[in-house]
């Protein structure tokens, strides 16, 4: 049975950040907010070669028991764990996802925009950083504002919990009150340039009418004559009168 004790560095940083912003009464309401297995789910790495089971033909550990919460597992290890809930993790593009039909049994996954891979529908465990958003995006994810559809909150697992924390909806909130402010005063210089350009441009509209508009030249000897002359008498063909002799 392979045992991890190293204890991950993600989750100690999250957890003593919380203690220190919330105070203990808040950080306990947010463990009980979750199972005790998800956050250190989520700081596991997988796809690693198992050290118990070096030899084995499938030592790649890509299982999770939620009873134990022990670490990345391999096919091998799941021997010590009979009995226990244990998950598979798969991978798509280097970043690891559960299948629905697992983890919807033991967590709500409300609100995580699902994915099918394989003909099998998946979440993904942790973000996924998008350098910016596609052209036409209406949604995105509220923590790492991936592109999402429009039923959907957050891209994976991870944002859910970092997104449903009051320490990020407070930050979140103050956010949202600084950029409303900056929209406002926008909005406020754009109206006064706007009121501006209108006053200049009215008093200078005759003068730019007069620089694009030809002058009318003066009227000459000739084309008085021109405008004066009359179409003459048409005449006839000379070869009307053209008498042709056999």
């Amino acid at each position: 049975m392979a045992f991890h004790h190293d204890a991950p560095l993600l989750l100690r940083i999250n957890t003593n950040r919380a203690g220190r912003m919330g105070g203990g009464e808040c950080d306990e309401a947010e463990n009980q907010r979750w199972p005790p297995w998800l956050k250190p789910l989520l700081a596991t790495s997988f796809f690693g070669q198992c050290k118990m089971h070096a030899d084995a033909h499938k030592c790649e550990c890509n299982m999770y028991c939620l009873d134990c919460i022990n670490g990345a597992l391999c096919s091998q290890c799941l021997a010590c764990h009979h009995g226990h809930h244990a998950i598979q993790i798969r991978r798509s593009s280097y970043h690891d996802v559960i299948r629905v039909s697992e983890i919807q049994k033991v967590l709500d996954i409300t609100g995580v925009q699902t994915y099918i891979i394989n003909s099998a529908r998946v979440v993904f465990l942790n973000e996924r950083p998008q350098p910016r958003p596609g052209k036409g995006v209406t949604n995105t994810c509220e923590v790492c504002e991936r592109s999402l559809l429009d039923t959907f909150r957050f891209c994976s697992l991870g944002c859910k919990i970092v997104g449903t924390s009051g320490e990020f909806r407070g930050r979140k909130r103050h956010a949202g009150g600084k950029k409303m402010k900056l929209k406002l005063k926008k909005a406020a210089a754009s109206d006064s340039d706007d009121s501006s350009t209108i006053t200049s441009g009215g008093s200078d509209k005759s003068s730019v009418v007069q620089s694009f508009t030809p002058s009318t030249p003066p009227a000459t000897a000739n084309s008085y004559r021109s405008a004066k002359r009359r179409k003459g008498i048409p005449h006839r063909s000379p070869f009307g009168s053209l008498i042709v002799e056999f």
